[in-house]
Formats: structure tokens, sequence, C-alpha cells
């Protein structure tokens, strides 16, 4: 019972959480802006309306004290009392009566009549001796400074809300744009760069967003220089080991058949295999490799694959896809390298998993999996590296690099997964190619027609 309480509350909570947008420094800024604007307003209004209400509500009282006395000695000598005094005149608030039966003086804001009125009461005789000041105009005063108080505390706090927002978006757009250079950077733009005009001079001051911008720049200038350096090494040392390679091998061909030439052949077969596979790397790293699309029919051309690696692997294909048949299922694609992503893949489920080995396609999605141990972690959060190994000692080589930037090169994702019943996946989606209206006429009228290539 404590445990689905709980999870109800939890419910609750999570359903009450504030929308993403107002995580953002804008929205933060605007509101504390805006706090502040109105509490300093509020501030300021009290102390005003107190002080002028003093000093308003201080006149009438003294106007009204003075016409007392006069009340007063006309009231000594006898003569007629002026129009609103007397002696417990109507409309006399019962306090301030109270105060004169008991011999003191007072005066007291009430209203007369419908209308404010500043009342003066003195002891007469026991009774009260009243008079009163007309206080709708002093009134009258201090709600219109009340009402342009509001007035203009809105005004300023709309203004310095525009202005703030107007200064903290100029800050915020910045931070977009350094945030936007740092996710092209890691997409593998490395020519990427803020380029912040306030860094370019160091003698002038710059702030926090500059100096953020700043150390970007620096970071990915010092990555670059360092992937350069290194890919310039691979390829560097590729080249050298290939020549010696080539008269190694040759030299090996010349060696008397026996087991020792057997081993000698071959390392050196190792050996040229691990070099043509730097010289790939390294021309996908420098990123200008060209692609020769053309459209194939899937099925076919994973079947030839798979024989060509000479491997006991299963393949598996639906009968239908969306409607047509699955042997017909067209990609658009570099052939060659969809050949070598395929194989190697293969080939690193054969060495590193264990059988059965299955390709399945499914559309334009291939599939390959193994019952082995996995993908290592590594693998699944960062994707294939180079010369990465395990503890002990076994790795994934450059196959996978090779097939990730392959993949990548012909606009195939390749993902890597693990099974839940064990066994590692990789999931290779290709550009399906879609056949024109016009081309299924064409190819319908012409029977010999092979597929189309689309421009």
């Amino acid at each position: 019972m404590r445990r689905r309480g709980a999870g109800r509350h939890g419910t609750k909570r999570r359903g009450l959480r504030a929308p993403a947008w107002t995580a953002t420094l804008t929205w933060k800024s605007a509101v504390f802006i805006t706090v502040m604007c109105c509490t300093l307003a509020a501030l300021l209004s009290v102390l005003v309306h107190t002080e002028v209400t003093r000093a308003t509500v201080d006149q009438a009282r003294e106007e009204a004290l003075s016409r007392l006395a006069d009340v007063s000695a006309a009231y000594e000598t006898g003569e007629e009392l002026p129009p609103g005094s007397g002696i417990d005149p109507p409309g006399l608030p019962a306090s301030l009566r109270a105060l004169a039966a008991h011999g003191r003086r007072g005066t007291l804001v009430a209203a007369h009549n419908g209308r404010p009125a500043m009342w003066a009461a003195a002891p007469a005789d026991g009774r009260a001796l009243a008079t009163q000041v007309d206080y709708s105009q002093s009134a009258r005063t201090i709600n219109d400074l009340d009402g342009a108080i509001v007035g203009s505390s809105l005004l300023a706090t709309g203004a310095t809300l525009l202005v703030g927002a107007f200064a903290v978006t100029r800050v915020t757009r910045r931070l977009h744009q350094t945030a936007r250079v740092a996710r092209r950077i890691n997409a593998g733009d490395l020519d990427a760069r803020v380029g912040d005009p306030r860094t370019a001079d160091a003698s002038r001051p710059q702030d926090e967003v500059a100096i953020v911008a700043g150390a970007l720049d620096t970071m990915a200038s010092t990555l670059q220089r360092k992937l350069l350096t290194e890919q310039r090494f691979t390829a560097d040392v590729a080249h050298e080991l290939r020549t010696p390679l080539t008269g190694l091998w040759a030299a090996a061909e010349l060696l008397p058949p026996g087991r020792p030439s057997e081993l000698v052949r071959d390392r050196v077969r190792t050996m040229r295999g691990l070099t043509e596979d730097l010289l790939e790397i390294s021309r996908l790293d420098a990123r200008t490799e060209q692609v020769d699309l053309d459209v194939h029919e899937l099925v076919p051309l994973v079947e030839r694959v798979v024989r060509t690696s000479g491997t006991e692997t299963e393949i598996h294909a639906e009968r239908t896809t969306a409607g047509r048949p699955q042997e017909h299922v067209q990609v658009e694609t570099d052939k060659r390298r969809l050949e070598r992503v395929l194989g190697n893949l293969i080939t690193n489920a054969h060495r590193h998993g264990r059988p059965p080995v299955v390709l399945t396609v499914d559309g334009p999605v291939v599939t390959v999996r193994d019952h082995g141990p996995g993908f290592p972690d590594y693998l699944l959060n960062d994707g294939p590296q180079r010369f990465r190994t395990e503890g002990g000692g076994k790795g994934h080589g450059l196959g996978l690099t090779i097939a990730a930037g392959q993949a990548e090169v012909i606009g195939a994702d390749l993902t890597f997964s693990n099974a839940q019943d064990g066994g590692a996946v990789a999931r290779l989606t290709l550009p399906e190619y879609v056949r024109l209206d016009d081309e299924v006429s064409e190819s319908r009228d012409d029977p010999e027609s092979g597929p189309h290539h689309k421009e």
C-alpha cells in the first residue's frame, strides 16, 4: 500500500513539472528582473504614499484645528457659529465625541453626507464642540497620486523588462552560438569556430561569454591539430609499410613449400590486410571519398557478400515488404562500399561472436546478429574505436571502424546493440530507392529494362 501511494505521489509530482523553456536563462532573467522591479516599485510606492498621505492629513488637521479655535472663540463670546460647526453636530464620529466628553481635543477623518471630511472636536460644558473641513480634494489628490504611482511603476517595470530582455538576449544569443559550434565539433566538423570578435583583440575587455568562446575555439584548434597529426601518422605508416610488405610478400612466395612457409605467408597476408585497412581509414578520415551511387537489388547483393565471405551465415528475408516482394527491394548506394560494410560486419560476428550468425533483410534494413557475449560497453557508448582492446587482449580491431566510416560515406545508418537473450546486433539502415510512377510504367512496358537511376 505504501508503494502504491508513493507511486501516485510520484506521478502527481511529474505532472506538475514546469515546462522546459522555464529553465532557460532568458526566462529566469525575465522573472528576476520583473520580481526585482515589482519589489522596488512596491517599496517606493508605499514610501511615497505614506509620506504624501501624512503630509496631506497634517495639513488638513492644522486647518481643522485652526477653524476649531475660531469656533471655540465664537462659542465663548456667544456669537453665531459658522456652518458645519456646533455642539454635538450630526455626523460627528462617536469616538471623537467620546474623546471630547472626556475633556480632550482631537481630529478624525470620516465620511459626512457621502463625502470625506476632517473633523475636529473640543470639550464644551461636558459636551463636544466640533467643526469639519472638506477633505474631498485631499482624498482625491491621494487617489490620483496612487494611480500615478501604479501607472508609472508598471511603465517602469515594462521598460526595464524590455531593456533587460534585450541585454540578456544578446548574451544568450552568443551562448547559443557557442553551443551550436560545440555540437558541430562533436559531429566531426573540426573547422567550426565561434569567432567572437571580442577574442580577436586581447587588449579588449572580455566578458565571461567571450572567455568561454575563446576557450572553445582554442580547444577545437588543439583537437584538430592532434587529430590531423594522428591521421598523417596513420597514413604515413601505412604508405611506408606498403612497399616493404610488397617485397616481403614476393619473397615469401619464393619460399619452398612447408609449414614454416605457410606461417610466413599467413603473417605477411595479415600485415598486408592491416596496412590496407590503415590506408582506408586514413582516406575516410580525410573525408575525400567519392561515392559511385547506383540502384541495386538488396537481397542478391547480400547473398553474394555472404558467399564471398566463405562463412556459414544464415540469411533470413521476409517474403514481402510494404506489399511488394522482398527480393525486389532496391537501394541506391555504392555497391563496393556496401559490400565492404557487410563483409566487415559478417567477419566481426564470426571472429568475436559465436554461431549461429544470422543476417536478416527487412526492406532497406540489414541486421547481422551473432550469439556470442555481445558488444562491449565502450563500443555501445562511444562507437567503434580503432585499436581498442578489452582487458583480455581481445578487441574489435579496425573492421567495425571501417564499417562505420563507409556507412557514413554512403549515407547509411549503422547502429550497434546487444540482444536481450544474448549476442551482438549490428543494424544497417540504407536509403531505399523509390521508383517513380513513370519508371514503373516503363519497366512494365519493357520487361528487359533494368532499374533506372534516380536523378
